[in-house]
C-alpha cells in the first residue's frame, strides 16, 4: 500500500480538497488534556487519494520531533479551525511513535511501529464508559487481534478506528443567501453632431464720393476805365494757369471677423434608480430526537 504525499497526489489539493484554504499549519490539541501538541505539517494519501495520517510537527513540545497520526484517531474542529488528536494521550506516547521524515520512504513495517503504538490501551481505555468524554471513547484494536493479519493481507480495512474519519466529527454543513448585487453598465443612447455651414446674403451699401471740377468765371472789374502798369506778363502768349482736380472712388473689398463663439461640454445628471428583488437564506433547521 503506496502512500503519497497530497501534494505530490494531487497539485491542486488546495482548490479541489480544501476550498482554497491548507490544511498545513492547523494547531494539533491533545484530546484529554486540550494541550497544544504541534501543527499539521502534512498529510499522507493511499493510491485512491484517501487520508491515512496526518504528519504532526511536534514543535517545542518534543523538540520538532515529526510523527504519524492516523485520521481515525483525531477529530477535525471546523469551527475552531483545529484538530484534535484522540489517539495522542500524552508525551510519552508521542515519544513512543517513530519519527517521521519528509524523505523516507513509509513502507509497512514502518506502519506497524506507528500502529503498535496506537493500538497499546491506555489508561483512558479502561475507565468506564459513563466516566469518559464521548470523544475520547473510540475503541481501541488490541495487538493480538492485529497480529492476525500480515503484510501480505493488511488493509486499512481491517483498522476502521485508525483510518475511518467520523462523519460525526468531520461533517462540513454551509448555509447560503442571496445577496442582491448592483452593477451599472454603460450604453449608447444618441450622439450629436456639432459643425458649421457658411450661408452667404447680398448686402448693399452707400459710399460718399467727393469729386472736383473747374469753374471759370468772368466778371469786368468795376476799375474797368481806371489806367494800370502793366507787368512783365502783360501781353505776353503762352502764360496758362494750372489746377489740379481730383475725384474720390470707392473702394469695397470684404475681410473676416470673429461673430461669436461656441463652448461645446457635456454635463451629468445623475437619477436614482430603484429595485425591489426578493431575496432567499437559509436557516438552519435542528432535530433533537431523545
Amino acid at each position: 500500500m503506496a502512500l503519497y504525499k497530497i501534494e505530490d497526489f494531487n497539485p491542486n489539493y488546495r482548490q479541489d480538497v480544501f476550498d482554497g484554504e491548507d490544511v498545513k499549519g492547523i494547531p494539533v490539541y491533545a484530546g484529554k488534556t486540550d494541550e497544544k501538541i504541534g501543527t499539521i505539517h502534512n498529510v499522507l494519501v493511499d493510491e485512491t487519494g484517501r487520508f491515512r495520517y496526518f504528519v504532526i510537527d511536534t514543535g517545542f513540545w518534543i523538540f520538532g520531533k515529526k510523527v504519524l497520526l492516523p485520521v481515525g484517531r483525531c477529530s477535525v474542529d471546523v469551527e475552531y479551525q483545529r484538530i484534535n488528536a484522540i489517539g495522542i494521550t500524552s508525551k510519552e506516547q508521542a515519544e513512543r511513535l517513530p519519527e517521521y521524515d519528509d524523505s523516507m520512504t513509509v513502507d509497512y513495517d514502518y506502519e506497524e511501529r506507528v500502529r503498535r503504538v496506537y493500538r497499546t490501551p491506555t489508561v483512558e481505555a479502561t475507565v468506564p464508559v459513563e466516566a469518559s468524554p464521548p470523544v475520547e471513547t473510540a475503541p481501541v484494536v488490541s495487538a493480538p487481534v492485529a497480529a492476525a493479519y500480515d503484510r501480505n493481507s493488511y488493509t486499512y480495512e481491517h483498522e476502521p478506528q485508525l483510518y475511518q474519519m467520523s462523519d460525526r466529527d468531520h461533517q462540513k454543513f454551509r448555509l447560503y443567501e442571496e445577496k442582491l448585487i448592483v452593477d451599472k453598465s454603460r450604453r449608447k443612447t444618441g450622439e450629436v453632431t456639432i459643425g458649421k455651414r457658411v450661408e452667404t446674403e447680398t448686402v448693399r451699401t452707400a459710399v460718399p464720393v467727393e469729386k472736383e471740377r473747374v469753374i471759370i468765371e468772368r466778371t469786368t472789374p468795376k476799375s474797368v476805365d481806371t489806367p494800370v502798369f502793366p507787368d512783365n506778363s502783360a501781353f505776353k502768349e503762352g502764360y496758362v494757369a494750372q489746377m489740379e482736380i481730383y475725384e474720390e472712388t470707392a473702394d469695397i473689398k470684404k475681410q473676416a471677423f470673429v461673430r461669436e463663439e461656441v463652448d461645446v461640454r457635456k454635463e451629468v445628471k445623475r437619477d436614482t434608480i430603484e429595485a425591489t428583488e426578493t431575496l432567499r437564506h437559509e436557516e438552519l433547521d435542528v432535530d433533537t430526537k431523545a
